[in-house]
Formats: structure tokens, sequence, C-alpha cells
């Protein structure tokens, strides 16, 4: 059984500082049960951005690009657990230990300077996607490089060729979603260290480019960026565009990107909305947000189960019981998101992605 460190501990930080030699099989199950934990701790506020948007059709380029990283994230979590069933393991992701805390840190004390929370897509929301999601030296960009999720999954990556012997194809979710999403975004077997390799790429490229240039290679639409740089060109309000006089070749002085009207969904405090009395909902509205809850941690129950199983079948209707309740969720967010907070701010509820045990 992989070990599953609580969300709020400093996992990944333990496991980068063991040296090279050290990172073996159980080294790499416990990087990847943190991976999974960390590809989710980005799925909610980045949803609750998405679900923001008032008229996705009248704002369709900024909502197509959040709903491909949206995606993009979801794929990834699958190819992490494709990766550490592989060699043995059992993701672990229905559990409250190991579920993520918002207001709080990501998890394993990557990025801790950073606070993840719940709230309307606004310019400091966005600015907190692009601090999740920025490599180590973004082009286009004159600063300090910092440790970023890049660094992580090399880590992992060069820990799969040190040990190249423990991929056995176990317990693998196969289900093909490029012709929906874009290149690189099916569950596929990882039997082999060249497609375990390959997914990993996938990963790192659609998060946060390559070295020298920003583009994703493995994309849904064409002339789509990287995560980082998808989320920067809505903050900057210019496209990211190749300028050959510009230090790097790119800079934000292509066409106008136009802010998307939202909804003001308010920030989550932490624990739910009933734990400051300024927000409290009625018991109606009490009823909607714990509806969601409840649908949110089946998601979560179901997404266990389908990496439980040898059987194709029984992994594949458990992930299409996850992928309903993922559907559910949207509606019931924005529905939540008509209704102001008491507290005269104009400001919305929103979803609160809290855990409930089944």
């Amino acid at each position: 059984m992989t070990q599953a460190l609580a969300y709020e501990s400093k996992a990944i930080v333990a496991l980068m500082g063991q040296p090279e030699p050290q990172r073996n099989g159980k080294w790499l199950q416990d990087a990847l049960q943190q991976a999974i934990m960390l590809e989710l701790a980005t799925l909610p506020p980045y949803l609750c951005g998405l679900w923001s948007i008032k008229e996705p059709a009248r704002d369709q380029a900024v909502y197509d690009a959040i709903k491909a990283i949206v995606m993009d994230e979801m794929s990834h979590m699958g190819l992490v657990c494709n990766m550490l069933t592989t060699i043995g393991g059992s993701p672990r992701i229905d559990h409250a230990d190991l579920v993520p805390k918002y207001p709080g840190h990501l998890p394993g004390g990557v990025r801790p300077q950073i606070c993840v929370s719940l709230s309307g897509l606004t310019r400091a929301s966005l600015d907190m996607y692009c601090q999740i999601e920025r490599p180590e030296d973004p082009v286009a960009e004159f600063e300090e490089p910092g440790e970023s999720i890049g660094a992580f999954y090399s880590a992992i990556r060069q820990a799969f060729k040190r040990n190249a012997d423990l991929i056995q194809g176990l317990r693998q979710v196969e289900k093909a979603m490029e012709d929906d999403y874009g290149l690189g975004n099916s569950l596929v077997r990882l039997s082999t260290p060249k497609a375990v390799d390959d997914a990993i790429q996938v990963i790192m490229e659609q998060g946060e480019g390559s070295h020298s240039s920003p583009r994703n290679r493995y994309f849904g639409r064409e002339g789509e960026l990287a995560h980082y740089y998808e989320f920067r060109q809505i903050l900057q309000g210019k496209k990211l565009v190749e300028v050959p006089t510009a230090p790097e070749g790119w800079a934000y002085e292509g066409d106008p990107i136009v802010m998307p009207d939202a909804f003001r969904m308010g920030t989550v405090p932490r624990g739910g909305w009933a734990q400051e009395p300024a927000y409290r909902p009625s018991a109606e509205l009490q009823d909607h947000l714990t509806k969601f809850n409840r649908l949110y941690s089946e998601l979560l129950g179901w997404l266990e189960r389908t990496w439980q199983t040898d059987d194709q079948q029984a992994a594949n209707d458990a992930l299409d019981q996850a992928e309903r309740r993922m559907r559910k969720l949207g509606l019931a967010a924005r529905a939540l998101m008509q209704h102001e907070l008491p507290d005269g701010s104009g400001q919305t509820y929103g979803p609160e992605f809290l855990y409930i045990p089944a």
C-alpha cells in the first residue's frame, strides 16, 4: 500500500531532499502519491474561476483556455495514477486527510509562499494560478528562478529511469480523449519506460512549456500555450507572441484579451461559508452547499475505485460514475453563485469543495 501522508505535510520537500541513489521504488510510490494530490489541488481553484464566467459564449476564448487547462490537469492526475499502479502502488484519493484544504498551501510543501484559495475569476485569482504553474525560468520574464512543480516531475522522471525494471503495466486505465481535449490528454497504458517518460513529458510541457518556448506541443486548440503562459496572458491583457527584437524572442504584445465578466464569488473561508458569522448561509442554501460537497466527495470515491480493480470494464464504469458527478458539479456551482453574501459586499457564494466521508 502506498504511503499517503497528510495533505498538509512537507512530504515533497523531504522526498526532494533525498539523494538520487536513494530514490528507489518506495520513493517513487510516495512521490507519485504526492503528485496525485498536487494535481487534484489545482482543480477546485481553476474550476471556480471557470464556472464564474457569466457568459462563456461571449468570452469564449478565455473560457476555452481555462477549460482546456482543467481538462489537462484531470488527465495529468489520471496519468500519474497509471504511473503509480504500473509499479504496484494504489492511489489514495478518497480520504479526509488527503483532500485539498482551502485556503491553504499546496500539498507536500511545494511553493510554500502561495496561499491557494477558492474564488471567482479575478486578477488576483489569475495571479495565483500563475504562481502555481510558474516554471523555474519563464520566457519573456526576468525574475529569479524558484522551485517549481516541473522540478518535482523532473525528479520523478529520473527516478523512473533508475528503476525502469519496476514498470509492470498493472491496473492501467485507458480512455481516448484526444479528439475532444487535444493531444496528450488520453489516458494511455504505461507499461514501458518510454510510455512513462512520454507521459511525464506531456505533463511538464502542458504545464510549463519548454526551457526555450511557451508553446504547448500537446494542444487541443491551434496556438495553445502551456498553462502558465495561458494564465499569464489573460492577466496581462495581451497575447504572448513571438517578437524577434525581444530579449528572449517573446513578449506580451499581441492582440488584446478582455477580462471576462464574472460572478463576484467571494473567497471561501477555511472550513466553509458557515465558519464566518457574516457569511452564514440560510438553511436552504446550506443544503445546496452540502449537496455540492457530497457530489464532490462521491467523485473522489469513484476515482479511487477506478484504479483499485484489475477489471478494465469495472474501471471504466467507475470512471464514468466520476465523470457524471463532475458534470453535475458545474451546474450546482453556478447556481450557488446566483446568491449574494449577506454582508452587503455584492460578492456571491460559491462551491466549498469540502470532503464528506461516505
